[in-house]
């Protein structure tokens, strides 16, 4: 019961209970029946009621705070089903973000700035979320651009999971020299001297890249706190409310969680987290699991802080890596036998499990052993599911429908689409993931990103992907018919993703009794043309009834703006994601200089135009010859 103060004694109505929070006049998308209304009520955390704006006034008390939504689009809470923000918490402030970035230009510009303001022995980082596709320039950096722009600071560019590129500073800081051995899974490319060059490159496997990072320094315990708040928050601006952790390479339970735990105690998450465990070492995840499954158990924590079950790695001979610029490996004989045992014992445990699978081929064999394990013992309505599934086949999705599993996709292919179809085709690419399928049969389907290693965490990346079928770098992958429109898309991204955590009916919607997550966004996302999606962002986030994030006419309710710590951060400078760009001039033109031809008299030269810190300024030349 609500204290007195929220009661509402006007008209005779003791007996009512006034809200916490109203939120009126604006355009409220519920996720059910009405689609939409104009008011929504929040108490205790959970949506009270939803209605006209009259109605839910009358909800009003003397202690409301009453918000005008000024006729803004409202949606549920975004919930990203495939994402690591734990260990992209505990590294967000190391690292310089090229995600959105619109010019190779301006990324070349912010590393060089980067590398002299970061102290020694400190790294410069960029992790993941961009693609050479997003840049007006439509290629990579060299390894002598990185090296020109940055000849002194320890510098790693990794791009997706295939490649990284490591100035010659970085190679030093990591005793990458001419006498180095060989990596047993991963190439140093080498010059003819046998000099490695710097660039890393995954093949099989990623490990390689992992590996190299991780000898890299670590931020203090009170640096890894305001970075991972820093993130969440980061998360919040673009509507993101609940997140599903699919734990990570290097990522250890118990000790890589103790930050984020001392958060929840703290009272300082400003969004949801469910947690998958991910077994680290080859061999070794039966005991992985064993050893877990003593000390924790499913649905352990609260609304928001709870763990989840295994994976997405459940036994390393069943990971089949997604870079598609190599040939599908093919898993190893083992992976039959050591999945089984793997699974056996999660189902034993009533622990809900998932598991990474890019191609059909991996999927089918996993299938084989989940169907014999359920005939020993039964799954019995418990969540289990798969991750990315690129490449299933509609007998297969058939057969996760009959085994009561899910589907978890990201946009993958909206970084990785042109190298997917440079191998295996355009009409192999149109089903990839073939989601209106999936749909039509009846899998539980949620969306997410998987970041931030590979995409972007912004969401309405993944929701245009979604919707238009198109890469970050306008490739159109999919046909009409495996695209969705964007209240489909929209549910994918909030009831859809809410199964994954088995917290369907309790989030997702905005409806009476449901947890009052919600995003007040930058434009009409139901309206806006099609290309203006990928540019939205939250206004107004509300996790549980309480403002973690606000900006333009709500700036006056947003929470007191946090430091950034250490003071040279990238994330100081530059936040996260890119803010506020336009498409930047000569966006086809693919030289590696800017100059273009004027068409005023006299044909003198212009420059590209790139984005800088407080806006639009002409670089110059964007080669970097310096």
């Amino acid at each position: 019961m609500l204290p007195s103060s929220h009661r509402d004694e006007k008209n005779g109505e003791g007996d009512r209970v006034s809200a916490e929070i109203i939120l009126h006049n604006a355009k409220i998308a519920t996720n059910g029946v009405p689609s939409f209304v104009d008011a929504i009520a929040i108490s205790d955390g959970k949506v009270t009621a939803v209605g006209g704006n009259d109605e839910i006034l009358r909800h009003r008390g003397p202690s409301t705070r009453v918000i005008d939504g000024r006729r803004r689009t409202v949606i549920p809470g975004l919930n990203d089903s495939h994402m690591h923000p734990i260990r992209g918490g505990l590294n967000y402030n190391l690292e310089l973000r090229w995600d959105g970035v619109p010019s190779l230009a301006d990324a070349l510009r912010m590393l060089k700035d980067q590398a002299e303001r970061t102290p020694a022995p400190q790294w410069v980082r960029v992790i993941g979320g961009w693609t050479e596709f997003q840049f007006a320039e439509r290629r990579m950096p060299t390894l002598d651009e990185i090296n020109a722009v940055a000849p002194d600071t320890p510098v790693f560019v990794m791009h997706l999971y295939d490649r990284v590129l490591l100035n010659g500073a970085a190679l030093r800081a990591v005793g990458y020299d001419k006498n180095a051995p060989e990596f047993p899974a991963g190439e140093v490319q080498r010059d003819r001297h046998g000099n490695p060059t710097g660039l890393l490159i995954a093949n099989p496997n990623a490990n390689i890249l992992y590996s190299t990072l991780a000898k890299g320094p670590k931020l203090s315990r009170e640096d890894q706190l305001n970075s991972s708040r820093l993130f969440f928050r980061e998360l919040n601006r673009f509507g993101i409310t609940s997140v599903i952790d699919a734990g990570g390479g290097f990522q250890n339970y118990p000790d890589d969680y103790g930050v984020v735990n001392e958060l929840h105690r703290n009272g300082e998450l400003s969004l949801r987290l469910a947690y998958n465990l991910f077994t680290q070492k080859p061999k070794q995840e039966l005991a992985d699991f064993q050893s877990w499954t003593k000390m924790t158990k499913h649905g352990d924590g609260d609304d928001f802080f709870r763990m989840n079950g295994a994976g997405e790695m459940l036994v390393f001979a069943a990971a089949d890596f997604e870079d598609f610029l190599v040939p599908r490996p093919d898993m190893l004989p083992v992976m039959e036998s050591e999945l089984k045992a793997v699974i056996r014992h999660l189902v034993e445990n009533r622990w809900p499990f998932r598991l990474h699978a890019t191609y059909n081929e991996t999927i089918e064999r996993a299938l084989n052993v989940y169907e014999e394990v359920n005939r020993e013992i039964p799954f019995n309505g418990l969540h289990w599911f798969f991750d990315h599934c690129e490449t299933i086949s509609d007998r297969n999705i058939e057969r996760v429908k009959a085994l009561g599993g899910g589907i978890a996709v990201q946009n993958r292919m909206a970084f990785q689409g042109e190298y997917f179809v440079e191998r295996y085709g355009a009409k192999q690419a149109k089903r990839t993931p073939p989601i209106r399928k999936m749909l039509e049969i009846g899998v539980p389907v949620g969306a997410g990103t998987d970041a931030t290693r590979v995409s972007s965490y912004n969401p309405y990346v993944s929701l245009y992907w979604l919707i238009t079928g198109k890469t970050v770098g306008g490739l159109s992958l999919y046909p009409q018919e495996n695209r969705l429109d964007r209240a489909e898309a929209l549910k994918l991204y909030t009831m859809g993703s809410s199964w994954f955590s088995t917290e369907d009916g309790k989030k997702g919607a905005l409806s009476s009794g449901q947890l009052a997550d919600l995003a007040v966004l930058s434009s009409d996302y139901f309206s806006i043309p099609e290309e203006e999606i990928k540019n939205l962002e939250s206004v107004l986030t509300i996790v549980g009834g309480k403002i973690v994030y606000a900006t333009e006419e709500f700036s006056k309710l947003a929470p007191p703006a946090l430091p950034v710590s250490p003071s040279w951060s990238p994330v100081k400078q530059y936040g996260g994601y890119v803010q506020g760009f336009p498409q930047p001039v000569g966006a086809s033109h693919s030289a590696s200089c800017s100059h273009v031809e004027a068409s005023a008299p006299g044909r003198t030269k212009s420059h590209l135009q790139v984005l800088g810190n407080l806006g639009l300024w002409g670089l110059g030349c964007d080669c970097f010859a310096f």
